[in-house]
């Protein structure tokens, strides 16, 4: 089915997990690791980005995103640079952008960062690194918006309330869920992103 054939108001629980998470790593290896920005990215994304690093599957992570969290007054893409420093990444493979505030802002601020540090035309491969309920919608973003020969390996992270097994058991999960479902289904419909068939 496609997203563009669904109706946002009347997805079933194992529609809505089956639109959200029927996502998985590839376990390929890429030229970069591009973490988007979070409220909560330090202590679920960081994590999984230095994983990867130190499992060699990129030699870069770039940290992407312009909000700031918990008034702070450093955009979030500096407090995840300096969570991996501490996490032991060393700071000349840590790459930032810190001007979007949203999903599309990501990939499209990102463009100018990867192309300055490895030429557009050079990238193979992105890791992608977002909560899990998020990256379907991600993966579309960076799929319509980036260069098509661009391949995607998608590195979700789960949260305690959003995860695929446990969403619909919490009110916070299930109103994210839900949320996240009317938004990508309404994107797709309007031609902001990409169809897919899931």
């Amino acid at each position: 089915m496609l997203i563009s054939q669904m109706d946002e108001n009347a997805l079933t629980d194992a529609l809505s997990t089956r639109l959200l998470y029927d996502v998985e790593d590839d376990g390929r290896d890429g030229d970069c690791i591009v973490v988007l920005g979070s409220n909560l990215a330090v202590q679920y994304r960081v994590p999984k980005a230095v994983a990867l690093y130190k499992a060699g599957r990129a030699q870069k992570i770039l940290f992407s995103g312009g909000n700031t969290w918990d008034h702070k007054t450093a955009a979030e893409a500096l407090v995840m640079r300096a969570a991996a420093i501490a996490q032991g990444i060393p700071e000349s493979d840590l790459l930032v952008e810190k001007e979007s505030k949203n999903t599309k802002e990501n990939a499209l601020c990102s463009l100018l960062i990867l192309d300055r540090v490895f030429q557009l035309h050079t990238i193979r491969r992105l890791l992608i690194v977002t909560t899990a309920f998020h990256m379907r919608r991600a993966h579309l973003t960076f799929k319509t918006y980036m260069p098509p020969w661009i391949g995607f390996s998608l590195c979700a992270v789960n949260d305690l309330t959003t995860r695929a097994d446990n969403w619909w058991l919490n009110e916070n999960g299930t109103r994210r869920v839900r949320n996240e479902c009317k938004t990508l289904i309404g994107y797709v419909k309007s031609g902001y992103l990409i169809d897919q068939d899931i």
